[in-house]
């Protein structure tokens, strides 16, 4: 059985420095909750204090119900994955899954036993007497999952495990990790700043940004309604402009770019007129037409020259250049109906309102809050007026 992970108000400090700000979330038994986010954003931390190998300096983690406060890594209901594996390779595979149980007590058929029906849920039956190093890149990842899962933890930690592999193994253990974790239903939580990752895989995903948590939903909900700029410009790509929100009309803003264009898009939770901003709109929902053509009515229109075209395969980027010279980029599938202008073509950007967003850069900071963090190397601090 798996169990319920709930963080209330958990700050991590290191000395003056605030590595995680606050941070509140319930994460549901038997889901698989990814923390995505950059290098030094707070999320390793996060996994280190509910795993019990530093404590919060303000807040609480429960697992189960039950607060963990003045229990160690040993005690609690957890196994960690690192990024490193962390395999025995002078044991076999079996005697390495089986570890954990020796600790414990167990006797040597009881292990074997266990470390075998373990091999056979991760798809590695008669593989136990193999030598670590006999094993490929993919087959050690999924003995470290079997060796977590042999002490039978109610809660996975998982530390970023497929950062070392190839993209073609990256994207065969997503699922292979999502299957593993659906037949066992323990709960994941899943440690990434690989965006196609946690998209793939998540029930669920925490986007973090300097200790903060800018936004907990769902992987499409993520991608489709991000809650502000960050998490905008983090998941996935977006052509952005700058500007000012100068109304709101039912939901729809109309928006002043810094070069005077006027734009309208959906205006973000929490912004307000006539407040700096900036208009988000997917690659994907971008149409690149002839200047010869008749804008859709009702459509934003903005001038651009081609710069540039990428292959990707089963999609084409056509990147181009509005007067300004900022790049932006039109995605379309690799389909011989689609018009693929030459480099220097005079074009047009063409997208609805509904298919763009205003939104703000951050989350405003709550009131009674210090908000720490990192801006070029050195640490700052805003205190917060009550």
């Amino acid at each position: 059985m798996s169990e319920g992970v709930q963080l209330s108000g958990v700050s991590v400090n290191f000395g003056n420095f605030r590595a995680v700000n606050n941070v509140s979330v319930s994460i549901k038994s038997g889901e698989f909750f990814s923390f995505l986010g950059p290098s030094g954003c707070g999320k390793t931390t996060i996994l280190r204090a509910v795993s019990g190998f530093i404590s919060p300096s303000a807040g609480s983690v429960r697992i189960g119900g039950q607060d963990m406060a003045g229990i160690g890594p040993n005690r609690r209901p957890t196994a960690l994955i690192f990024q490193n594996l962390a395999l025995f390779p002078l044991m076999s595979v079996w005697e390495n899954i089986a570890f954990g149980l020796e600790v414990r007590g167990a006797p040597r058929a009881a292990r074997r036993a266990r470390a075998e029906e373990l091999l056979r849920l991760v798809d590695l039956p008669g593989a136990g007497d193999k030598a670590i190093a006999q094993l490929s890149g993919g087959q050690k990842q999924r003995v470290a999952i079997a060796r977590a899962l042999a002490v039978e933890p109610k809660v996975m930690l998982l530390d970023e495990p497929l950062s070392a592999l190839d993209l073609k193994l990256r994207q065969h253990m997503r699922a292979e990790l999502r299957a593993i974790q659906k037949r066992t239903d323990i709960t994941f939580i899943y440690i990434t700043h690989d965006q196609g990752e946690a998209l793939a895989m998540s029930d669920r995903i925490g986007v973090m940004s300097q200790g903060r948590l800018q936004q907990v939903d769902t992987p499409q909900r993520i991608y489709e309604n991000p809650a502000n700029g960050f998490v905008a410009s983090f998941v996935g790509e977006n052509n952005v402009f700058n500007g000012t929100l100068d109304d709101i009309q039912a939901g729809v803003g109309t928006f002043t770019t810094d070069d005077g264009e006027v734009l309208r898009a959906m205006v973000g939770s929490g912004v307000k007129e006539y407040a700096d901003a900036k208009l988000y709109v997917r690659p994907e929902r971008v149409t690149l037409n002839p200047v010869s053509e008749k804008a859709r009515e009702g459509a934003n229109v903005v001038a651009v020259k081609v710069a540039s075209i990428a292959f990707e395969g089963n999609f084409i980027n056509i990147h181009a250049s509005d007067k300004r010279g900022r790049r932006h980029i039109v995605q379309v599938p690799n389909d011989a109906s689609v018009w693929i202008p030459p480099v220097g073509t005079d074009a047009r950007l063409e997208f609805t309102p509904d298919q763009a967003t205003i939104l703000t850069e951050n989350l405003p900071a709550r009131a009674g809050e210090d908000d720490v963090g990192v801006r070029q190397g050195q640490s700052y601090r805003v205190e917060v007026a009550q």
